[in-house]
């Protein structure tokens, strides 16, 4: 590699690209309560959660009819379900599970995640982790 050329990085692939027929489906700030977090206090105690979606979605037909879609719906119902399970540690293990939802279907090519806790610290509006994932065969 000359002193120049920059190395290879994967780069994510970009939402809503009509030359490549990908749409953007999306979910802004659900909010839902969670049983979360590593110290003792958090255990029984749901705490607020803010989740954010962002899919990459192959597009298939245009037609008016929901069977042909990623429907967002189920999204956030999936999403409610699995914070609903039981208490679970870490915002990671509950982000991992969500990606793992989205990506049931097929058609999502990439799906982001955001989760934040958001009453941890006074001083903070929220903390939390952002992941982005790939279809197994991508």
């Amino acid at each position: 590699m000359s002193a120049h050329a920059s190395p290879k990085v994967a780069q994510p692939l970009r939402i809503a690209d009509a030359r490549n027929l990908i749409r953007h489906v999306f979910v802004r700030d659900l909010l839902l309560a969670c049983r979360i977090g590593v110290h003792a206090h958090e255990e029984g105690q749901p705490q607020r959660v803010r989740v954010n979606l962002d899919l990459a979605v192959r597009e298939g037909s245009q037609d008016d009819d929901l069977s042909h879609v990623v429907c967002y719906e189920g999204l956030v119902a999936g999403v409610r379900a699995l914070a609903g399970e039981g208490h679970v540690k870490l915002v990671e293990t509950l982000a991992e599970r969500v990606a793992a939802l989205c990506l049931e279907d097929s058609r999502v090519e990439v799906v982001r995640v955001r989760i934040e806790k958001l009453d941890v610290f006074v001083d903070a509006a929220s903390v939390g982790v952002e992941i982005e994932r790939f279809q197994a065969s991508k």
